[in-house]
């Protein structure tokens, strides 16, 4: 058993690590927001996401060779066996929104260091950066090019491959040789079955087209698209074992409230049936699970 943990990009305004060093983040004299964080309008929000957490100061970050970035991954890889960079595009570069702003349309992209921060990085590291990089949402050739100069895996995630085009990046067919972590949906997106339900017609039909016969369970036909796909690591929600609709999602992007409320209410012994449904696909797509 191998922990994936997950890190933020950036801590929110009342944390501990804005307290205590205020001088590295984007605030006013009163300790207001001067610069706020976000994502400009993308497939989640028309008016995009605006996460009310500062900006990091780069200047003053540069100044001590960004000794407090270094200690943050180094701290989280003393805990996980791997780590996913959530929001790893603001490495390369960020969405900065004027601190009073009340959406994320007014936002411009600024340069980010995370060349240099990962490099120094890999230097304390023995081997391969244990690194995932989510780079989903706007990607730039610039955020490729730093994922690849680090043979950093990316992300695949199969709820986005049914938009009536044969080139999507995110059809399984469509991985090519890169290294990618698949998912069937992260925890920002419905759960498989609850993503089925609000489709249209024409993406049911091609996702089977896809698979060649009716969908029955669509948190199952996404588990079975995931683990015969060609990336390193395929992960899969527990709310698309169970085959469990929206009241089991954890996260919705851009609201505030009614998040990461759900829990397994039930005995895992319960789910013995599912476990050795995922064991059996596994053998079978060769993922390496044990009887264990």
């Amino acid at each position: 058993v191998q922990l994936l943990g997950d890190l933020p990009f950036y801590g929110a305004h009342d944390s501990a690590d804005v307290w205590s060093k205020p001088g590295l983040f984007s605030l006013n004299p009163d300790g207001s927001l001067a610069q706020q964080s976000g994502v400009p309008p993308d497939y989640f929000s028309a008016t995009g996401q605006l996460w009310s957490t500062p900006v990091y100061r780069w200047s003053r970050h540069r100044l001590n060779g960004y000794r407090w970035w270094l200690r943050r991954l180094e701290r989280q890889l003393e805990l996980f066996d791997l780590l996913r960079l959530d929001h790893f595009r603001a490495f390369a570069g960020f969405w900065s929104v004027p601190g009073a702003d009340s959406t994320a349309e007014a936002g411009e992209w600024l340069p980010s260091p995370g060349k240099a921060i990962l490099k120094k990085l890999s230097r304390r590291c023995a081997g391969p950066l244990p690194l995932v990089a989510e780079d989903l949402g706007v990607i730039t050739p610039d955020v490729d090019a730093l994922r690849e100069s680090f043979d950093l895996p990316g992300m695949k995630v199969l709820q986005f491959a049914f938009e009536a085009d044969p080139t999507n990046a995110y059809l399984p067919q469509n991985f090519g040789t890169g290294s990618w972590v698949v998912y069937t949906g992260t925890h920002d997106n419905a759960t498989a079955r609850g993503w089925w339900q609000q489709q249209s017609d024409e993406v049911k039909q091609q996702l089977q087209n896809l698979l060649g016969h009716p969908v029955e369970s669509p948190g199952w036909e996404l588990l079975r698209l995931a683990l015969a796909s060609t990336a390193d690591l395929a992960v899969v929600p527990l709310q698309d074992l169970m085959s469990l609709d929206d009241q089991a999602r954890f996260n919705t992007p851009g609201t505030a409230s009614g998040n990461w409320n759900w829990r397994l209410d039930q005995p895992i012994a319960n789910l013995r049936g599912h476990l050795e449904g995922l064991q059996q696909q596994g053998k079978l797509y060769g993922r390496g699970l044990s009887s264990g």
